[in-house]
C-alpha cells in the first residue's frame, strides 16, 4: 500500500486517517511524542510516528494538516523535496506553501470532519496533473470537487468546510425548540438526527426550494414554522455566515 505521511496530528489529520485507514499506510509527524501516541490509540492502528525536527520529506507524498499560520515554523523543520504536496490548510495560497516547505507539485484540499465517517465533502485545487491522484486519495473518504481556482476553493471552504457547524448549530436550536415545546430531550434529539439522515439523502436528489415546497401546505404547520424562521433572518445569516468564512479565509 502507498505510504501517506501526515504532518499535523490535530482534529482534522486524525478525521482524514480514519478515513484512509486500512487503504493506505499511514505515518505522522507531530511536535509531541505522547500525542502522537494518542493520535495512533485513536486511530486503532499502527502508525509510524517521528517527532518534527529536521525530518526529510524527500519523494513522500505528505498531507499537511498543520494550523495555518504555523505553516512557516513547520517548513523550517522540514527537510528534502515531497513528491506531491497535499494540504488541507485553509485559505494558505499554493504559493506560500511553495514558499515554506519544498516539494514538486502542490494540491490544496477542504475536505471536513464527517472524512471520519467517509461522508467528507472535500473541494480540490492545484497542480492538475495531480487532479486524478488527489480525487483518488481524498475520495477515499468522501466526495471530491476539483475547482478551476483558489478563490473557489476558499469561497467553497466556507461552504462544505465551515459547514458541519453551522448545520451543528441548526440541529442543536431545532431539537431544543422541540424541547421547548414539552418534548423529552432524548426524543428531540433522536428525532432531529432521523431529520437530517433522511434530508441528507433527499437534497441529493432534489432541488431546496422544490422541497420546500413539497413540504408547505397552505396554512399549516411547515408555512408557519417557515415565516418564524424568515423573521429571524435565517436566510439571510446563512448567506452572511458564507460570506464572512469566506473573508476570513482570505485573511488567513
Amino acid at each position: 500500500m502507498q505510504t501517506i505521511t501526515f504532518i499535523g496530528n490535530g482534529n482534522m489529520g486524525l478525521s482524514i486517517a480514519q478515513g484512509l485507514k486500512g487503504k493506505y499506510n499511514i505515518e505522522v509527524v507531530g511536535r509531541d511524542m505522547n500525542k502522537l501516541d494518542a493520535f495512533e490509540k485513536a486511530l486503532d492502528v499502527h502508525v509510524d510516528k517521528y517527532v518534527l525536527d529536521d525530518f526529510d520529506i524527500t519523494n513522500k507524498t505528505v498531507l499537511l494538516c498543520v494550523k495555518p499560520n504555523n505553516v512557516e515554523e513547520v517548513g523550517k523543520k522540514l527537510s528534502g523535496k515531497a513528491r506531491v504536496l497535499f494540504s488541507v490548510l485553509a485559505g494558505t495560497t499554493v504559493e506560500k506553501l511553495k514558499q515554506n516547505i519544498k516539494s514538486k507539485a502542490v494540491v490544496r484540499a477542504m475536505p471536513n470532519l464527517a472524512a471520519s465517517v467517509g461522508a467528507s465533502m472535500t473541494t480540490l485545487t492545484g497542480d492538475h496533473r495531480y487532479q486524478k491522484e488527489a480525487s483518488e486519495l481524498l475520495g477515499a473518504v468522501g466526495e471530491t470537487l476539483w475547482l478551476n481556482t483558489e478563490k473557489e476553493i476558499d469561497i467553497a471552504t466556507a461552504l462544505a468546510g465551515s459547514g458541519p457547524a453551522y448545520l451543528a448549530l441548526i440541529a442543536e436550536a431545532l431539537a431544543d425548540g422541540a424541547v421547548k415545546q414539552g418534548l423529552k430531550r432524548e426524543d428531540a434529539m433522536a428525532t432531529m438526527r432521523g431529520l437530517f439522515a433522511g434530508f441528507g439523502t433527499l437534497i441529493q436528489e432534489v432541488h431546496p426550494s422544490l422541497l420546500k415546497d413539497g413540504v408547505m401546505s397552505p396554512g399549516g404547520t411547515t408555512a408557519a414554522g417557515y415565516g418564524a424562521l424568515e423573521e429571524g433572518n435565517v436566510r439571510a445569516s446563512c448567506i452572511n455566515a458564507i460570506e464572512a468564512a469566506y473573508k476570513r479565509a482570505e485573511e488567513l
